[in-house]
């Protein structure tokens, strides 16, 4: 990794502060790989060079003067399309939300008060709602690794920005693996946060000034190394707004740090949602490093059903991602669902029946949830983190056909439906626990592997030290081949 802009965050910001490079500098390099290597990625889809340089130059000047913002004073980063970014474009890849916003998101806010030169915005699907990126604004966004294949969603373009040293660090986001698929996909870093540690206000959707939080949301980073992503958290976690008049966040020290005093259980297939051959191998592979480095691996299990997690998911989840449809359209899929026998689960009776349930059932559901929760922290008394899978396949081709929910991938040579890639992702998201991503390894065909780290709640520093220690033991960040 000879070029500087595939350095690491934290490692830039200290160039900078020792002045072996100025913030202008480091900007000018990351505008330059951008116009060089955007155009076969579509990555990056809006710039702001002259406000970029406005600000690169002003923390120039402030450390000239002996000041200093902060922790990322004076890196370059771009910024996920789904958060309101001031005087830059911001739309969600929907063309009704595609505005310039007179205020930044909390957490684009948080990022700039630490020094962070915002430059950019990167590749989102509409309304973040897909595992793969593209929206009719922008396009397509590719993967560095195999431009045939999607980088994953809805963080994609960020993650692809990432691996192809872009851009410094990014800003993401996960309801439905938006951070952790494309941080496997693409061989980068990537944190999930513990739900509600991160302000989510100014992220959209929902639609722009939205005031609610958004249930299983969370805000997060993508980096290329473990030490941006505890960087990045400890700038973006606090309360916001109301809260914080009164609440104070802190999180507790990692359980341990190192690999033989940590214990870690292993959940790496499933019968009911089979990883594919070529990534379970690389999974292994990686398991068997950690042993042989010394981990502590413990025999324990969540006494958990991943059917009946993936189900209890989609039923949170659906009236989540739908609540933006028309009137007309809920009214039909209301009537779709009373119309189905309780029989009927296929993925399209899931869907009508979950996004058009009474809010008794939400209940119903939520209280599900809740003892979901305490089994999980309950499981984490004896264990300090879970490895599984972040997905069963690794990244896969293009495939934009419609309707979505028909949409199928390939596991083992058996087709699969599309929906089944939610199914490693639900058991973090619907108990609000932190996930850490990763990368282990490559499949045969060289596509990259993450392993996603589950923690207990709250616990986001210690998902954090399990991935620097498999990051120390298995060597880190790899940029893709010609990057």
């Amino acid at each position: 990794m000879a070029d500087i802009g595939l350095r690491p965050a934290h490692a830039l910001a200290e160039a900078i502060r020792r002045r072996e490079i100025s913030s202008r500098e480091l900007l000018e390099h990351y505008l330059a790989r951008v116009d060089a290597l955007n155009p076969a990625l579509n990555a990056v889809v809006t710039l702001d060079p002259d406000g970029a340089r406005r600000a690169a130059d002003a923390a120039d000047g402030a450390l000239a003067r002996g000041e200093q913002t902060g922790p990322l004073h004076g890196v370059p980063m771009t910024i996920k399309d789904t958060y309101q970014t001031a005087g830059m474009r911001t739309t969600c890849g929907l063309p009704a939300w595609d505005h310039v916003p007179e205020r930044d998101a909390e957490a684009v806010r948080r990022l700039r008060d630490a020094g962070a030169v915002i430059f950019g915005k990167t590749n989102t699907p509409m309304l973040a709602g897909d595992w793969q990126t593209y929206n009719t604004i922008f396009g397509t966004t590719n993967n560095p690794w195999d431009t045939a294949r999607t980088p994953g969603g809805s963080s994609g373009g960020a993650a692809a920005a990432v691996a192809a040293g872009m851009t410094a660090l990014e800003l993401g986001s996960d309801i439905g693996g938006s951070i952790r698929f494309p941080s496997s996909w693409c061989g980068v870093y990537g944190h999930k946060s513990s739900w509600g540690i991160v302000p989510q206000t100014g992220h959209m959707p929902p639609a722009p000034g939205t005031q609610t939080v958004t249930d299983l949301s969370v805000v997060g980073p993508l980096a290329r190394d473990v030490a941006d992503l505890e960087l990045a958290l400890g700038v973006l976690a606090g309360p916001a707004g109301l809260d914080a008049i009164a609440w104070r966040l802190e999180l507790p020290p990692a359980r341990a740090t190192a690999l033989r005093e940590l214990r870690l259980a292993l959940w790496l297939d499933d019968p009911a949602y089979p990883v594919d051959a070529e990534v379970a191998a690389a999974l292994e592979t990686a398991a068997g490093t950690l042993r042989e480095g010394g981990a502590r691996i413990v025999d324990a299990r969540p006494a958990v059903a991943l059917p009946d997690v993936m189900r209890l998911y989609q039923q949170l989840l659906y009236p989540i991602l739908l609540s933006t449809i028309s009137q007309r359209s809920f009214d039909s899929m209301a009537k779709l669902a009373e119309s189905l026998p309780e029989s009927d689960d296929r993925p399209l009776a899931r869907t009508a029946r979950f996004a058009t349930q009474r809010h008794r059932d939400w209940l119903f559901a939520n209280e599900k949830r809740e003892q979901l929760r305490a089994l999980m922290a309950e499981f984490f008394t004896d264990v300090d983190a879970l490895l599984i899978p972040v997905a069963m396949v690794a990244a896969i081709p293009h495939d934009h056909s419609e309707p979505f929910y028909e949409r199928v991938i390939e596991v083992n040579g058996e087709t699969r439906p599309y929906n089944d890639l939610m199914a490693w992702m639900a058991l973090a998201t619907l108990t609000h626990l932190p996930a850490t991503v990763v990368p282990v390894g490559r499949t045969e065909s060289g596509l990259p592997v993450g392993i996603q780290i589950v923690g207990p709640h709250l616990e986001d520093h210690t998902t954090l030290a399990v991935g620097r220690s498999i990051e120390e033991l298995l060597g880190g960040f790899v940029p893709p081949p010609g990057y």
